[in-house]
């Protein structure tokens, strides 16, 4: 046992160590000040998000960038509550181009039947999604313009936080999150992309027809993002880049129970299985694989089976290597207050992973009143 367990955690601090180091390789993108050219469809599908819709039309309003570049396409995915009707009073009252749409159900997965429909009618090349309880940055389609006008690429990630974080739960999410963005943005620095996040990507709209869009994994109810993107990587690994700019920086909301959380990490944990891309595979397998050795090793010290020195000497070498990622990510994202919750959080987390993922296994989610099988 105690061999397995320094083997799998020595991997883990490898993989980890280079993760925090690999953040620098990918260089931080500054604004310049050049004439806009691109133009963008930006889609935002919704489901019951009525609480969330003014928050995000407040932000598409302050948008910098030139409105006869731009276009909102948001898809009503049969929502239940007044969203709807918030959307129409939006757009009645707004210069913008906005177009609202409703959902064209073709799969088992809602989320990519909405992107899908919205690129059907989509009036320009470039695609950018985002979600419906997101907060948008002034300078967000400013910094996707000049990216795109200074590299060559077909499908650009750009990097997501979480904002109205109060409280222990909600800075648990936060560090579990702020754990993830660092590993996507460190993927692309090791040259080994393997996570990106819906809430801020962008492509184009004859790059995701050339790879058949959703084809293949619409029976997968989530990952409009990472399946679309190793579909990406395949078909042209040099042409996906990451947008590390704090300028274009999209914040979403964390969820506001424990019942939703688990709710979203096994839809979250759900796709891990599907991955096609071996090295993300590999990576899931080691994080819980250490994740279970802090699990096992706990009962078994509880159990008088296993030293309680060795147990603690093994978990502080993990709770370093994590603190490594999450700070360098923090900092990048100007989350550092969130560093306080740190040590509970990284000592809970490997018990309620741990969980996700035997739950996740067996059984189906609810997520926006729909229920999903495995």
């Amino acid at each position: 046992m105690l061999v397995i367990a320094v083997i799998i955690l020595l991997l883990y601090l490898l993989l980890i160590g280079k993760f925090a180091f690999a953040i620098d390789k990918v260089p931080e993108f500054k604004l310049q000040d050049i004439p806009a050219k691109t133009k963008f469809s930006v889609v935002i599908p919704f489901r019951n998000e009525a609480e969330n819709l003014p928050t995000l039309f407040k932000s598409i309003s302050k948008l910098s960038y030139q409105t006869s570049l731009f276009e909102i396409i948001l898809v009503n995915d049969d929502s239940e509550d007044l969203s709807e009707e918030i959307v129409t009073k939006f757009i009645s009252t707004s210069a913008l181009d906005i177009t609202l749409i409703e959902n064209e159900r073709q799969t088992n997965s809602p989320k990519k039947d909405a992107i899908s429909s919205a690129i059907k009618i989509s009036k320009y090349d470039w695609i950018i999604t985002t979600d419906a309880d997101c907060v948008l940055p002034k300078y967000w389609l400013d910094n996707f313009d000049a990216f795109i006008q200074q590299n060559e690429v077909k499908m650009v990630v750009g990097p997501v936080t979480y904002h109205q974080v109060n409280g222990f739960l909600k800075h648990f999410q936060l560090l579990d999150f702020l754990s993830l963005i660092g590993s996507s943005i460190a993927g692309f620095g090791i040259g080994k992309p393997f996570l990106c996040n819906g809430a801020n990507l962008g492509y184009k709209r004859s790059f995701f027809s050339d790879i058949n869009g959703f084809e293949g994994n619409d029976i997968i109810a989530s990952g409009d993002d990472i399946f679309l993107m190793e579909k990406a990587l395949k078909a042209d690994k040099n042409s996906v880049k990451y947008l590390k700019s704090k300028h274009a920086i999209v914040q979403t909301i964390p969820q506001p129970n424990f019942k939703s959380l688990l709710s979203q990490r096994i839809r979250w944990a759900n796709k891990t299985s599907n991955y096609d891309n071996g090295f993300a595979k590999l990576v899931g397998l080691l994080v819980l694989l250490a994740n279970s050795v802090v699990v096992i090793g706990f009962v078994l010290v509880v159990l008088e089976l296993f030293q309680l020195k060795t147990f603690t000497y093994l978990l502080v070498l993990k709770l370093l290597i994590d603190f490594l990622l999450i700070y360098k990510t923090s900092v990048f994202f100007n989350k550092e207050n969130a560093l306080k919750y740190y040590l509970p959080s990284s000592i809970l987390y490997p018990f309620f992973s741990v969980y996700v993922a035997v739950i996740g296994s067996f059984s189906t989610y609810k997520w926006k009143n729909r229920r999903f099988k495995k």
